[in-house]
């Protein structure tokens, strides 16, 4: 069963089409990884499904919903959800305050009640700061919480920002390089904790340029060039696959992993 379905997606930027009738669907459950050179489109597609961008024709049909012209927050709301490229964090607050702000998403409050200093709204408040502080230590920033996002290192500043788009409780994840700037050992310690999020029941599409990654947690793989699909497949056939390794993998990798 498909949690995601793409059909036929095109983006034009004045004369020039950025993705041109892209195809391909995200099954319930699965990792799979969108990868390809610099300025293929992964990214564009990313925003393209999200609501960050409008496409000129084709469909995004999320649950069996078209998304087509839904508002980024309505599009997060149904439990599609989305990191960046770059980190889009509230530098000045602390790591706490941060995933709280994505756990609103989902609270009941009201400006009203807020004011009034209802209740209820205290008790959900505390309730947030310790669903928070869960999801933080989820990620393995418990010790992080009182620092503010601005001054933690960059690797931990992407699970953080991993840490917020969990509190929007994401049916599909989409993770956008989530790895970069990462050392090796961090890039292992992910790969991990992609394992624990997808034991959650979150489905999970990725785009990265770190092949080991790609190749040691996806279930499939699409390669994109030049804003088409070339190839898709298992990690292994895209691995040998003749037109990834001439626009993308190169020779070199294709012996080494041969």
């Amino acid at each position: 069963m498909s949690s995601l379905e793409i059909k036929n997606l095109s983006v034009t930027f004045g004369g020039l089409r950025a993705i041109e009738d892209l195809s391909f669907s995200v099954r319930e459950g699965e990792l799979l990884s969108l990868i390809g050179p610099n300025g293929a489109g992964k990214t564009t597609a990313f925003n393209a499904i999200t609501g960050y961008l409008a496409f000129s024709s084709g469909e995004v049909v999320f649950q069996g919903k078209n998304l087509k012209g839904l508002k980024t927050h309505e599009v997060a709301a149904l439990g599609l959800v989305r990191t960046f490229q770059k980190t889009s964090l509230f530098g000045g607050r602390t790591a706490l305050q941060n995933v709280l702000i994505g756990l609103h998403m989902r609270a009941r409050q009201t400006p009203l009640a807020i004011m009034l200093g209802l209740p209820y709204v205290l008790r959900e408040e505390r309730a947030l700061e310790i669903e928070a502080a869960k999801i933080l230590a989820f990620v393995g920033l418990e010790r992080r919480k009182t620092e503010t996002a601005n001054a933690l290192p960059y690797g931990e500043q992407r699970l953080l920002e991993v840490a917020i788009a969990l509190a929007a409780k994401p049916k599909l994840l989409m993770l956008d390089e989530p790895v970069s700037g990462m050392n090796p050992s961090e890039t292992a310690s992910f790969m991990a904790k992609l394992g624990e999020i997808r034991a959650l029941g979150v489905t999970v599409l990725l785009v990265e340029h770190d092949m080991k990654m790609v190749m040691g947690v996806s279930d499939r793989v699409v390669c994109l060039s030049q804003g088409r699909i070339i190839a898709e497949g298992s990690p292994a056939q895209i691995q040998r696959h003749p037109e990834v390794i001439k626009a993308y993998l190169g020779e070199k990798y294709a012996r080494a992993h041969g």
